[in-house]
């Protein structure tokens, strides 16, 4: 993970699947509900309108306290390549800030896929630290998911 200007989060990530598993596993919400959150969370539900202008909203479930909700709306939608959407939690911290998503996709050879993603700009160093370790978390179980199917 590198850190871009300002307070931007970039992760790069190969997965072991094509594009088009990638993308449906990153966008299909029972898919989504499979991997998403760092280790030991749950998600519950997963309502999600996938195309510009339309929204999302996300419940986890932490393993200790209170379930709470990610929302926003997607921004962009170019299945299987591309994704955009903004990021925000429902009764944010006083730290949070609304931040973009942008998730890009490309094939490697067929078999694999190279996911970037990029997320800003956060209000702090310690959100912007949050959601990095909240990625690579993620990414880890979808990387298990991805390649197993």
């Amino acid at each position: 993970m590198t850190h871009d200007g300002g307070l931007r989060l970039h992760v790069q990530r190969v997965l072991r699947a094509p594009r088009s598993v990638a993308f449906r596993a990153l966008t299909e919400p029972q898919e989504l509900a499979k991997w998403w959150g760092p280790e030991g969370f749950t998600v519950p539900s997963v309502e999600s309108d996938l195309r510009p202008g339309g929204r999302y909203r996300i419940a986890m479930q932490p393993p200790e306290g209170d379930l709470f909700y990610l929302v926003g709306e997607f921004v962009e939608a170019d299945p299987p390549e591309r994704l955009s959407y903004t990021f925000r939690w429902e009764d944010p911290d006083p730290e949070d800030r609304e931040t973009v998503v942008t998730l890009s996709l490309r094939d490697i050879g067929g078999t694999q896929a190279e996911l970037v993603i990029s997320q800003g700009d956060f209000a702090t160093e310690a959100r912007r630290a949050l959601h990095e370790e909240g990625w690579t978390q993620s990414l880890d179980k979808l990387e298990e998911l991805v390649s197993s199917a």
